[in-house]
């Protein structure tokens, strides 16, 4: 039986949470209960909510969760443009190729979900 850790998307969502704790490591000390906070806890909630839909009764639910992942994954894209404007970070070292492309598939899985809502 698959569970969420055989998503690509829980995958890839990983893997950008642990880069983005390492980037914003490198912020201004006085940002640690600030900016970096924020940005930690939704980079953490986009694989956390993913996780917690797939443990779900209904695809419904699953759906939920995964909207809220969509939305941690913009206000992490929207920190991350304001930490650049801050020249807390530079452009090259935030990876928003790597926030495109799991917004893609946690929206490529809604839509699937939606599909299979409405053959059943």
């Amino acid at each position: 039986m698959k569970t969420h850790r055989d998503l690509k998307v829980w995958q890839g969502s990983i893997e950008l949470a642990v880069e983005i704790y390492k980037l914003v490591s490198t912020f201004p000390q006085e940002e640690k209960f600030g900016l970096s906070h924020q940005i930690r806890k939704a980079a953490i909630s986009v694989p956390s909510n993913i996780a917690e839909g797939a443990a779900r009764n209904s695809n419904r639910e699953y759906k939920q969760f995964l909207y809220i992942s969509l939305g941690s994954l913009s206000e992490l894209e929207t920190q991350l443009m304001i930490s650049e404007l801050l020249c807390y970070c530079e452009n090259d070292e935030i990876p928003f190729e790597k926030v495109k492309i799991i917004r893609m598939q946690l929206c490529k899985l809604i839509s699937f979900l939606k599909q299979k809502e409405l053959t059943q």
